[in-house]
């Protein structure tokens, strides 16, 4: 069967049931975007996911103070209802403080020298013609800006980190697109050659230390001073059970593990709100790393907060253009991808928060023995 001889997802689909001797209306009926504008080969229709909604919650950003609600889409029962429970006690506290640096997305060539000697003067010329190089990058797009150049060698190689602005989207494929062309240039400029395109040292898709300690995409700081009677009446612990579940589970257990997630369950939250969004699915390998933070101040209250380091996202682009993707991304308000980012900032902390004091108070399987099912 030549799936690609089918005019449309409707005949690719009653073909593909027809072999298998299955029915797959429900495929059918969930699509809802135009065949044309869906960036999807041997289209057969669309998988829905159920969407739970969580707050609002205050988020104290770029816009100072909003009220916003938070689009959730997971199949995980309890995780709209436990990121919901954040956001009240966040509300109840005086709401959370988000900060959203744009540090850029990254593209990482690697290319051949001869020599370590060699792989040293390739290095160097990055760093000589830098200027020369975002001439290039930048006449690739009019939303696409060359931040900065790093590199390292390596034996017979040399790894670079091309590290760009791209506006509003999240722009891996603007990034790919510019770096292609600075690389032309620098084998047209030099006797070396390139290797591949994506060298790993982005790192794109995939957990990386260099990630976590200078950031992708989006870096993202939330805090909140949680009243310790707020603890007690809405988390059922006191702030000292949860700074020592902290201590012991995001950071003692992770090390003791070997990961590279200090936290409890950033991947829940990014997921729900990468599905819900439109945002590259595959990111949420990175935006599971971080670290989850709580102290018992002099007065008793609780600090909490979360640094989530690797964060790609935007509001144009890919899939955020879907229909439904659309609708949902509108219930944050946000007009930038700075501003999607506070939402996010925030979801991530209510839901860290939430799951900590479960863990805490003891309650965690009874939760999903009434939701979870």
């Amino acid at each position: 069967m030549n799936l690609r001889s089918q005019k449309n997802h409707s005949e690719r689909r009653l073909e593909i049931g027809k072999e298998l001797d299955i029915s797959l209306d429900t495929i059918g009926n969930t699509i809802q975007d135009d065949e044309e504008s869906i960036h999807c080969e041997n289209l057969i229709g669309a998988i829905g996911i159920p969407l739970g909604i969580a707050g609002p919650i205050q988020i104290h950003g770029s816009a100072e103070h909003a009220e916003i609600y938070i689009p959730l889409a997971t199949t995980e029962g309890a995780l709209v209802a436990s990121v919901n429970r954040g956001c009240k006690v966040i509300n109840e506290s005086g709401g959370v403080s988000v900060m959203v640096n744009t540090v850029g997305v990254t593209r990482g060539p690697v290319f051949a020298v001869e020599n370590i000697k060699e792989g040293q003067q390739l290095c160097l010329w990055l760093t000589q013609n830098r200027e020369e190089l975002m001439r290039v990058a930048e006449e690739t797009s009019n939303h696409l800006k060359l931040k900065n150049v790093s590199s390292a060698h390596q034996g017979r190689y040399v790894y670079v980190r091309f590290q760009f602005d791209t506006d509003q989207a999240m722009g891996m494929n603007m990034a790919t697109i510019a770096t292609s062309k600075m690389a032309e240039y620098i084998e047209e400029n030099t006797p070396h050659k390139l290797l591949a395109i994506a060298g790993n040292f982005d790192t794109d898709k995939k957990p990386s230390w260099l990630n976590i300690i200078l950031g992708r995409g989006q870096v993202i700081h939330a805090d909140a001073i949680i009243p310790q009677e707020i603890v007690a009446k809405l988390l059922h612990v006191k702030p000292r059970d949860i700074e020592k579940t902290v201590i012991n589970k995001c950071w003692g257990g992770s090390i003791m593990a070997g990961s590279m997630g200090y936290n409890a369950h950033f991947a829940n939250i990014v997921a729900a709100f990468f599905a819900a969004t439109g945002q590259d699915l595959a990111h949420i390998s990175e935006g599971a790393l971080g670290v989850t933070f709580a102290e018992v101040l002099e007065n008793g209250d609780l600090y909490f907060s979360v640094y989530v380091p690797d964060i790609l996202l935007g509001t144009v682009g890919g899939g955020t253009k879907l229909k439904a993707q659309t609708e949902a991304r509108a219930i944050t308000n946000a007009k930038t991808s700075q501003e999607l980012g506070e939402v996010l900032g925030a979801a991530v902390l209510a839901g860290e928060l939430s799951l900590i004091a479960s863990i805490a108070e003891g309650t965690l399987a009874k939760t999903h023995r009434m939701l979870g099912r």
